[in-house]
């Protein structure tokens, strides 16, 4: 078997390629912002007093987490998209250049639309979970304190608790904005041109099946292993390990000197 890897990686394919990436950058990002404000309205309703509050995030947390991703994704673009007014689909359609990435990429369509909202409002339940779970693992103590020192309750939420619960839930958080970043390759099927569906593209074009797939998988590949990094030298308890290691030596000369 001989593989021509120039079927893939030269002419159009090539270009095809390019604006792949940049559509599955940008839909990740847009999916990942609108994934983290959408967190925290889950959260302020799960933490909320209010019976009928929890109870709301409660029902979003569990049709979100229960219903494929695909077939969300399938209903806010055939679904909940008709049901916008007719003025605001035909400003959508419209044509936007200010809202043109390089490489001709559009983000005002009703594919970057369906597909930015369906992976955020996936992505943030189990998001919202994951740090709900670092909350519950945080000492009453620490609650108990705050308030006992004259913190309100969002002060004791905002300084005290989720401080701690971001650190205790770091790392399955961004494992979830990973995830996020794999799953927009089901935004192929309502015809949104990220890096999966330019390889299918390409598949279709030349046949080089087994060099677009190989090709694509290397591109999500590097994608996740630099954003996997990158998103991991936030990690709180990793920045405090490192604060410490460098404030050992200070410590150790000040006891010598004593």
């Amino acid at each position: 078997m001989t593989f021509d890897w120039t079927g893939v990686l030269s002419g159009a394919p090539l270009i095809w390629l390019q604006t792949g990436v940049v559509t599955t950058l940008a839909i990740t990002l847009a999916a990942s912002l609108l994934a983290s404000l959408l967190t925290l309205v889950l959260l302020a309703l799960r933490l909320s007093e209010r019976k009928l509050a929890r109870a709301l995030a409660s029902s979003v947390t569990e049709l979100f987490r229960n219903t494929p991703l695909l077939v969300q994704i399938l209903f806010w673009y055939f679904g909940a998209y008709n049901l916008l007014p007719r003025d605001w689909r035909d400003w959508i359609n419209n044509d936007h250049p200010w809202a043109t990435l390089p490489g001709n990429v559009p983000l005002l369509t009703p594919e970057f639309l369906a597909s930015a909202w369906g992976l955020g409002m996936f992505s943030a339940v189990f998001i919202a979970e994951e740090i709900r779970a670092g909350l519950q693992a945080v000492p009453s103590g620490q609650r108990e304190a705050a308030i006992s020192q004259g913190f309100a309750p969002w002060q004791v939420l905002r300084f005290v608790l989720l401080p701690q619960a971001l650190a205790n839930a770091y790392q399955p958080v961004v494992g979830q904005y990973l995830n996020l970043m794999k799953l927009s390759s089901l935004a192929t099927a309502i015809g949104l041109a990220e890096i999966t569906y330019q390889v299918r593209q390409i598949e279709s074009y030349n046949s080089h099946a087994l060099e677009a797939f190989a090709v694509g998988t290397l591109l999500y590949l590097a994608i996740g292993l630099i954003m996997g990094r990158a998103l991991l030298h936030f990690d709180p308890k990793r920045r405090r390990i490192k604060k410490l290691l460098h404030a050992a030596p200070v410590i150790s000369e000040a006891a010598d000197a004593v």
